[in-house]
């Protein structure tokens, strides 16, 4: 959770500038959190594995090990700790390598220090536990069935599990803009979604939120905590036109405004891993509105 009386969350912040990492370091914990800040990717993975932090900070260009090296052997290993990026590129290619690498959410460098503020305050939401698992972790899966993602392991073998009651960590379950239901596991009525068991569906795309593992047909998804996140939210509201505040409040609990692209990236690299050969395009764009799920 984000700093409160009770709650010093802790942050790995890995910078190879000195005057950058002693500046933020210094800013971090005025505003409460608990830091440690080493100087490149080396020390960074020995520090996580040592004593996992709430949320990673990573600059991506450090030399030895960078920062996307750090991210993808940390989600190699299993970790889901929240991870921003801090990046002087600024070039769409070179966000989505950090979102493909497994980030969760990126500032681009010169940065004010409370856009930072703000997007950890966000991260930190969405990780925080809906029953008791700790920041970073990945959510228990219930008893008999397949621990995940695990890629390329096909179907779950249960489908007889109780129904999902705990949602997406950090959700309240309020409805949102355009009747948004709330993350309760039950379809509300909505065409398109239903939820069998433990599983969500719509469009020839199944989910198993507790697991957090996904697939198109048979075909399992590889998705990072933020892609799963956005799909499950379309699936849960398929044929419903999401708009961009809607979505940016309920993935990330903040809005960026209308000069964003961080949606528009992570968009259109799910695209990119949902869409097959000679298969409808899923994801669909209502200019000047937002995004919808449904299968044409």
């Amino acid at each position: 959770m984000p700093p409160t009386a009770s709650h010093t969350p802790t942050v790995l912040l890995a910078e190879d500038d000195r005057a950058i990492r002693n500046a933020l370091e210094r800013a971090l914990t005025l505003e409460g959190y608990r830091v440690t800040a080493v100087a490149d990717g080396v020390e960074a993975l020995a520090q996580a594995h040592r004593s996992r932090p709430d949320v990673l900070v990573l600059d991506v260009m450090m030399p030895g090990i960078d920062g996307l090296q750090v991210c993808r052997v940390l989600r190699a290993e299993g970790d889901r700790t929240p991870v921003l990026m801090l990046t002087a590129l600024v070039e769409t290619a070179d966000r989505i390598a950090g979102l493909d690498a497994g980030a969760d959410d990126y500032v681009v460098k010169p940065f004010d220090v409370e856009e930072v503020f703000a997007r950890l305050r966000a991260l930190l939401r969405r990780a925080a536990p809906a029953s008791g698992t700790a920041p970073g972790s990945a959510p228990a899966p219930a008893a008999g069935s397949a621990s995940g993602p695990v890629p390329g392991t096909g179907e779950p073998s249960a489908r007889g599990a109780a129904p999902e009651t705990t949602g997406t960590p950090g959700r309240s379950g309020t409805p949102g803009r355009f009747g948004t239901p709330g993350r309760t596991g039950a379809s509300n009525g909505r065409p398109g979604a239903s939820a069998a068991g433990r599983f969500v569906e719509a469009a020839g795309l199944r989910m198993d939120p507790r697991a957090r593992r996904a697939w198109r047909g048979r075909r399992e998804l590889e998705l990072t905590r933020t892609e799963f996140e956005l799909l499950e939210l379309l699936i849960r509201n398929a044929g419903i036109v999401l708009d961009h505040s809607t979505i940016y409040d309920r993935i990330w609990g903040y809005d960026f405004g209308p000069g964003s692209k961080n949606l528009a990236v992570y968009v259109g690299y799910l695209r990119r891993k949902l869409d097959e050969p000679g298969a409808p395009q899923l994801i669909h764009t209502v200019r000047g509105v937002g995004y919808v799920l449904r299968e044409d």
